[in-house]
């Protein structure tokens, strides 16, 4: 199928077509759409890798030497234990 056949029957312009193929767009969900419904594809949304994670506290932990690093999880082990104990989880 040609970039201008994909186009047409998607509802979208042939540029945008070839700019997609060439990286030089990201296309929005709903453009996706139209041209996953011509292929016989469907778009589905998935959560990515590490999505919603708070970098800056992993950036402040390897800032950290080793030894401190270990000493910060040893003493947070020690702060689940006691939690867990507290609630009636032995671990």
């Amino acid at each position: 199928m040609s970039q201008r056949d994909l186009a047409q029957a998607a509802g979208v312009p042939q540029s945008t077509i070839a700019r997609i193929e060439s990286k030089a767009l990201s296309p929005r969900v709903e453009t996706l759409t139209k041209i996953g419904q011509v292929l016989g594809l469907e778009v589905e949304m998935v959560r990515s890798r590490g999505a919603g994670v708070d970098r800056s506290q992993i950036r402040q932990l390897r800032k950290l030497k080793p030894m401190h690093r270990i000493r910060r999880m040893a003493r947070s082990a020690r702060n689940l234990r006691s939690l867990d104990l507290k609630v009636g989880k032995v671990v």
